[in-house]
């Protein structure tokens, strides 16, 4: 470290306001060198240190930092004009003391790689009395000798390629502080191990909870997707067999995102599947039902927005219930949109509840399009969201393809629009009718 007011960095945060403290942190401690490439590639290859920086500044000069591994400090190096009062620092000791859990061990690596030190490690005990005449605020005086040690600590000390020394010492108190640190640190990386390998173990149980089969339909060629922001998410979609060439085409989108949104989801989708098999035939005792299971078994606060569809394949008739969810688009053979609009309020909010039944008959070419609003909601770089609009226009523009094609198609538009960070799941189902009456 230079023995000028210049040899440190210290970065500070916004001014304080009155209600929170000033942050400091240590930025960088400026090492001056001659060569940054020969000293960059000690520091990497002989101490193991790793790159932090490497930046011009606008003066032209270079800075090159590097950190010792877990650690937070950074050794700024700078090679300074030859004519400056900073290249005569280089060569000279720092005042830079590198603390290590095991001083003996780091010697023993570091001279492998050709580290010179000026000693090897020596074991140092140091120890304090208060001395007559100190003052009432029992100020303590730090002695070298024979009384019984308070702590110690072994210690060395090590050059880089410009002779630039440095200090490695390991105390008692900081040793344990550093084996705290290092074992916090460990404890840390092995819970988000454990909470990654949780976490895909949870994506794929929840896949499994999408359908895996689509019941056939003569009449209708249907498909659906759900592209979640998170491992895991808060949309729903299923198709259920009703019985009697009946199908149920089930979208939902939980108020809630991650692992919260996904045990709800789980929540919902079990309670659908477990009441469609006893009021299968009534969509309004099923899902009343559904509601009270939903109230029951989830906080207060739980809700969820569901489009449930009774598709009668004999018929080309569909019984529907939207449960405070965004209308569905129906596209029309002569190029026009009709809105499925909200028939109850949303589930699990209120005990006692019921809906209202909308029905919907389809013709050969026409198009119904069930979707979140992670589609209509997405925005692009200028804060602009995709919108009902651009949904319907590409479905129109997309029509002629197959119902798994346009849903790619239509994924495909949104991620164009939106090409950034996806911020919340997209689920659609597109469903086209592919016969007359």
């Amino acid at each position: 470290m230079a023995n000028s007011p210049s040899s440190g960095l210290v970065e500070q945060s916004a001014p304080p306001s009155d209600r929170e403290a000033s942050y400091l942190r240590i930025h960088a401690v400026n090492v001056f060198v001659r060569d940054q490439d020969k000293s960059l590639q000690f520091y990497v290859d002989q101490l193991g240190f790793s790159l932090a920086f490497d930046v011009r500044l606008q003066t032209g000069q270079r800075w090159v930092g590097v950190a010792p591994p877990q650690g937070t400090a950074v050794l700024t190096l700078i090679a300074p004009d030859p004519e400056s009062d900073e290249f005569k620092l280089i060569g000279q000791p720092t005042g830079v003391a590198f603390v290590a859990d095991d001083v003996v061990a780091t010697y023993a690596q570091w001279r492998k790689r050709g580290v010179r030190f000026r000693h090897a490690p020596r074991l140092r005990r140091i120890k304090y009395e208060r001395q007559a005449g100190d003052g009432a605020d029992g100020a303590q005086t730090l002695l070298l000798g024979k009384q019984t040690p308070i702590w110690g600590g072994v210690f060395t000390r090590f050059e880089d390629i410009d002779r630039n020394s440095f200090a490695l010492v390991s105390f008692d108190e900081m040793t344990q502080a550093v084996e705290a640190q290092r074992r916090a640190a460990a404890e840390k990386l092995e819970s988000e191990r454990r909470a990654a390998h949780e976490l895909g173990i949870a994506k794929q149980v929840q896949a499994r909870l999408f359908p895996q089969t689509f019941p056939p339909l003569r009449t209708l060629d249907y498909a659906g997707v759900c592209i979640q922001a998170r491992q895991v998410g808060g949309d729903y979609y299923d198709f259920l067999n009703l019985g009697e060439d009946r199908v149920g085409l089930v979208l939902g989108d939980i108020a809630g995102k991650g692992i919260a949104g996904a045990l709800l989801m789980a929540n919902l989708q079990a309670n659908l599947r477990s009441q469609c098999t006893i009021a299968w035939h009534e969509p309004q005792r099923l899902l009343r039902s559904v509601n009270e299971l939903f109230y029951d078994n989830t906080a207060d606060h739980a809700y969820a927005t569901l489009f449930f569809a009774e598709y009668n394949d004999r018929a080309q008739h569909m019984r529907y219930v939207n449960c405070g969810h965004l209308p569905a688009l129906v596209l029309r053979g002569n190029d026009t949109f009709e809105r499925l609009n909200s028939t109850c309020t949303v589930l699990g909010l209120f005990k006692e509840w019921d809906c209202a039944i909308g029905e919907c008959s389809l013709f050969s070419g026409d198009t119904i399009a069930f979707y979140t609003d992670g589609i209509t909601e997405a925005f692009n770089r200028a804060g602009e969201e995709f919108g009902e609009q651009r949904l319907a226009d590409a479905l129109l523009r997309h029509r002629e393809l197959s119902s798994r094609e346009l849903l790619a198609a239509v994924v495909e538009e949104v991620r164009q629009f939106s090409p950034d960070e996806q911020h919340d799941d997209i689920t659609l189902i597109v469903a086209k009718c592919v016969a007359g009456q």
